[in-house]
C-alpha cells in the first residue's frame, strides 16, 4: 500500500457528514495519544536475541514446574472424575 499523505486524510475528512465528525475526531485523538511505535509483547519477544529468548523460556518453564507441583493435588481431583457422554 502506498504512503498516505495528510492531504489525503484531510480530503477524506471533508467528505464526512457533520454527524460523523465527532466520532472521527475522537478516533484521531485516540490514535495520536497512543504510542506510535507500539508492538505486541509476542513480537517484542521474537525480536530478542535467541539466547535471551531461551533464558526467558527456561525461567518460565521452572516457574510452571513449581506451579504444577503446587497444584497437582487439585488438578488430580478434577481430572479424576468420570467422563460421560451426554448425547
Amino acid at each position: 500500500m502506498e504512503a498516505i499523505t495528510y492531504s489525503q486524510v484531510q480530503e477524506l475528512v471533508q467528505k464526512l457528514p457533520a454527524t460523523k465528525l465527532l466520532l472521527a475526531y475522537n478516533f484521531l485523538i485516540d490514535l495520536a495519544d497512543k504510542e506510535t511505535d507500539w508492538q505486541s509483547p509476542q513480537l517484542n519477544f521474537m525480536l530478542l536475541p535467541l539466547n535471551e529468548r531461551r533464558r526467558i523460556m527456561a525461567q518460565q518453564a521452572k516457574q510452571m514446574v513449581a506451579h504444577y507441583e503446587q497444584t497437582s493435588e487439585e488438578r488430580q481431583t478434577w481430572q479424576a472424575g468420570e467422563f460421560l457422554d451426554e448425547y
